[in-house]
């Protein structure tokens, strides 16, 4: 399933005229047996919810108060996410004889007419406090509280992300929340300006619209919404035209060919930045610990020590934890094995829970070679979201192959490496006469739709990836070594890798040490051999600074290195 939680306003939504009827209790009751959650959201205070919902428990959670409150009915815990309401606020709010006024654990409300008399109030007590309306009432809220904030509070409790949400709303405090989830839903009483901004509006309006979105959850799992939400998509590049090239979140498989050093890895870490900013987790299974310096990702294993399977699931269970698993403590022979262990348990946390939403595998023919393997037969049998990258790609899985949807290849040879690909998967290649190589181009070929293949100029990733960052590490750098010469060339200690640099700065005399801090020879290195402008450009910072004391020195710059290269200890 796609869509694994419905979360639904209330009043004007679930409920007609302050109830919910018993119908669109059945319908949740469906909903529920399909293995589905439900989430209520609201604006109201939960004791007059709770008086006039006859159904809360089957809600696993009610977000109340506009996001304040947080209750799970089935042990009545209650969780309060914000500071009960200023003491100088109802003070000025009654003050101006603001009726009718509700004071609930968070949330502060009144008539719509009240507005300007409550507008006047959190002005004039600078407040950093919003004012947010909601057809009829107005309401007084913590800034950063809102329908969104709660909700997110409670997918999170349910293990869950918004990209398994099904969102439904009628009114303008609706709209923060369903623009966080997946797929936002209208009903047909919703205001004008909420059914502009939605995928879908039902036919019918409040619990029947409810019912009518619930049925055909639980008959397709929303078949009909198109693919290309324009929110959701991700970019992969512009065609020639100029025009963005982007790509629907699921459904897809991904294939990124081409010979060594063609840039593979780079076009995919910018793949991989652009879904973890929309919030998509992603894991990757990394041969060479190339990929653990990118930002948002948490680095597992390194050439020492070999990640577990338990460590891994446990930290994918966080929704908001995106995870880079470092396979080089696992002997290359060992590594389909390994993953032959890894694949059901990562299917069974999809079925579950929707996640991680896109599986990356750099060197993808080792793990998953051609001849098969244990890796191989423990494939699903339908292959969700993964992106793959190798150098052989007729050297892959024809299992995995077969899944691909999508093919990039990359490097001065791109209509050789399709046509390995479509000779491992007996496809056939129409190769556009007009269509050759150009330096700073892919092509892209969408070969389960049939199109032509074109070229494509990758987006860039925001921070270029550390390349071969293990020879930097521990290799040997030869001429680009960093020599501690110190004042008059008294020494002459030779550091031919970062581990080296390390183990020597920590024990050369304080005049060698500031010799080369004062002159800035630190940052050139890290900038010229070990090529990583960002390690320069902070460590230059540190060699401006003179208030800091030698060994200060010494160990921030070792900590700058340990925290983008692991280094033995």
């Amino acid at each position: 399933m796609r869509y694994l939680t419905l979360v639904a306003d209330y009043d004007g939504t679930l409920a007609d005229h302050d109830r919910m009827s018993a119908e669109t209790a059945l319908a949740l009751e469906r909903l529920k047996a399909s293995g589905r959650r439900a989430i209520m959201v609201t604006g109201r205070r939960l004791k007059h919810l709770l008086a006039d919902c006859a159904y809360p428990n089957l809600f696993d959670l009610i977000v109340a108060e506009n996001g304040a409150v947080v209750y799970e009915p089935l042990t009545r815990e209650e969780r309060v996410l914000g500071n009960p309401p200023s003491k100088s606020l109802l003070k000025a709010l009654r003050a101006r004889s603001v009726t009718p006024l509700e004071v609930g654990e968070v949330i502060v409300a009144t008539s719509a007419s009240q507005r300007a008399a409550v507008q006047d109030a959190v002005w004039e007590l600078g407040l950093e406090a919003q004012v947010i309306g909601n057809r009829g009432t107005v309401m007084i809220l913590p800034a950063g509280i809102n329908k969104a904030s709660g909700m997110e509070h409670a997918l999170r409790k349910l293990g869950l992300s918004r990209h398994e949400a099904v969102g439904v709303g009628d009114a303008e405090n609706d709209h923060s929340f369903l623009e966080r989830c997946e797929c936002a839903v209208a009903v047909a009483n919703a205001t004008d300006s909420l059914k502009e901004h939605v995928a879908i509006v039902t036919a019918s309006p409040s619990g029947a619209g409810v019912r009518e979105l619930i049925d055909e959850l639980v008959k397709d799992d929303l078949a009909r919404v198109p693919e290309q939400i324009d929110r959701n998509l991700i970019l992969l590049g512009n065609r020639l035209d100029g025009s963005a090239l982007r790509i629907a979140p699921y459904g897809r498989n991904i294939l990124v060919a081409g010979p060594s050093g063609s840039g593979k890895s780079t076009l995919a870490a910018g793949i991989i930045e652009r879904l973890i900013d929309k919030d998509y987790q992603v894991c990757v299974l990394d041969p060479e610990g190339d990929y653990g310096t990118l930002e948002k990702l948490v680095a597992l294993g390194n050439q020492w020590r070999a990640p577990s399977i338990g460590e891994i699931l446990a930290i994918l269970e966080d929704p908001k934890v995106n995870l880079s698993i470092n396979l080089l403590g696992i002997a290359l022979s060992d590594r389909p094995d390994f993953l032959a262990q890894l694949i059901p348990h990562v299917h069974a946390l999809r079925t579950r829970v929707g996640r991680p939403h896109w599986v990356v595998l750099d060197e993808a023919h080792h793990a998953l070679p051609g001849s098969g393997g244990p890796a191989d037969l423990a494939l699903p049998r339908q292959v969700g979201e993964t992106l793959l990258i190798t150098v052989h790609p007729e050297h892959l899985s024809p299992t995995m192959l077969a899944a691909v949807d999508v093919v990039i290849a990359i490097g001065p040879a791109p209509e050789q490496t399709l046509e390995e690909f479509a000779r491992a998967t007996s496809r056939r290649l129409d190769w556009p006469q007009a269509l050759t190589y150009e330096p700073g181009q892919v092509v892209v070929w969408f070969a389960s739709a049939g199109q032509l293949p074109f070229a494509m100029r990758p987006a860039p990733g925001r921070a270029e990836r550390i390349r071969h960052h293990r020879k930097y590490a521990e290799g040997d750098l030869r001429w680009h070594s960093f020599y501690f010469r110190g004042p008059e060339g008294r020494s002459n200690l030779k550091a031919h890798n970062l581990s080296m640099f390390s183990h020597l700065a920590e024990g050369i005399d304080e005049e060698t040490w500031l010799f080369h801090l004062r002159r800035g020879d630190y940052s050139r290195w890290f900038r010229h051999a070990i090529r990583d402008a960002e390690l320069a450009e902070r460590a230059e910072r540190i060699e401006h600074r003179h208030d800091l004391s030698p060994a200060q020195t010494r160990r921030m710059i070792r900590d700058l290195i340990h925290a983008r290269y692991t280094l033995p200890e």
